[in-house]
């Protein structure tokens, strides 16, 4: 017996459940006005611009980037005991608040040293 299969038909049926068009309009709309009328304010914005705002315009400095941020997480792991895989651990690194921060820093040194240094990536990927 799947839990997949006896959930997936309940779940479908309670989404075409249908709801008087008068609530549904006043309701969305209360929910806009919440949402438009909050104040966002992300603490980490300076480091995030900061990080964007890096330019790399130095062979050396390129390098060391590439060798310090890695091209694949390296938290996933898959958990063998004797050949069989017993559990699958997923990225972490896309709970890092920075993360795409990080990843953009390490394609711009990466294009640098292909584009202007002429030089292989390959290594790196």
């Amino acid at each position: 017996m799947k839990v997949f299969d006896n959930t997936t038909k309940k779940i479908f049926l309670a989404s075409w459940v249908s709801i008087n068009q008068a609530e549904t309009t006043d309701h969305q709309e209360t929910q806009l006005n919440r949402s438009v009328s909050k104040p966002y304010w992300d603490i980490l914005h300076p480091l995030r611009q900061r990080l964007e705002n890096i330019q790399v315009r130095d062979r050396q400095l390129a390098h060391r980037l590439c060798k310090l941020i890695p091209s694949q997480c390296p938290f996933e792991r898959d958990v063998k005991l004797f050949g069989k895989t017993l559990f699958h651990i997923p990225p972490m690194c896309k709970l890092n608040p920075l993360y795409e921060e990080v990843v953009g820093l390490r394609f711009r040194a990466l294009c640098y040293l292909a584009d202007e240094c002429g030089e292989d990536v390959s290594q790196y990927c």
